[in-house]
């Protein structure tokens, strides 16, 4: 074999794994997208966010007076 052969088969090597390498990379790039679901907020209703608010209102409250089970138990 001589040289001007090898570096032409190389060269042929070296274009099969650059189509490799792209195509396993654009394979990944599609997984991700997939397995990476719905981005964004959640839509949640007047009512509901209301009702949450009151909740974290009520829970920030008892923090702030230290009447909270955590408090509680940091107290004993």
């Amino acid at each position: 074999m001589d040289f001007w052969n090898a570096v032409r088969e190389l060269h042929l090597e070296r274009e099969r794994l650059d189509k490799l390498i792209d195509a396993l990379e654009s394979v990944q790039r599609g997984h991700s997208r997939k397995t990476s679901g719905r981005r964004g907020r959640k839509h949640m209703p007047e009512d509901e966010r209301k009702d949450v608010s009151e909740r974290m209102r009520a829970y920030w409250a008892r923090r702030k007076n230290g009447t909270g089970q955590q408090s509680a138990k940091a107290k004993a």
